[in-house]
């Protein structure tokens, strides 16, 4: 089910549906670029992600979730210290309940009319912008750093 924000840990989290890849054409060879359009909260969603080691296609659903740490407790981490391949060492995290996962930061928001909200995040040089109502997105701030976890549905 997809909540706003279910915990301390969770930002923001839906079901997307991938309406197209690469919408302006294919720029980069390792890059894919895709916007889909979210179940629950119609928000819109543009993304790039490395095609090289993970996957999407038009029409798929994928879960998506903005989380401020991958602590399952909620405790902050120091944004630097994930490791995946280390992760097995480790207690569990938020991030071994998805399949692909980033780190970032906000980098603008946009307050549009009638509530709309623009938002737009870095993951070290890929791109995210997610644009909805601004109630429902509420919880990520400008200049906070983030995580961003998927998984196909």
């Amino acid at each position: 089910m997809a909540t706003a924000t279910s915990s301390r840990v969770t930002l923001f989290e839906d079901i997307f549906e991938i309406t197209s890849l690469n919408p302006e054409g294919k720029k980069f060879e390792r890059v894919n670029r895709l916007a889909a359009s979210g179940t629950t909260f119609e928000c819109d969603l543009l993304l790039d992600y490395n095609c090289q080691i993970y996957n999407l296609y038009e029409g798929t659903k994928m879960t998506l979730v903005l989380a401020s740490t991958l602590n399952l407790d909620g405790s902050p981490d120091d944004h630097t210290s994930y490791n995946p391949a280390l992760a097995h060492k480790k207690e569990m995290t938020l991030a071994d309940s998805y399949e692909y996962v980033m780190h970032g930061r906000v980098f603008d928001i946009s307050y549009k009319t009638g509530g709309i909200v623009v938002i737009a995040i870095s993951f070290g040089g890929l791109l995210c912008r997610l644009t909805g109502d601004q109630r429902h997105l509420s919880s990520i701030l400008p200049d906070m750093r983030l995580y961003i976890l998927v998984k196909k549905d």
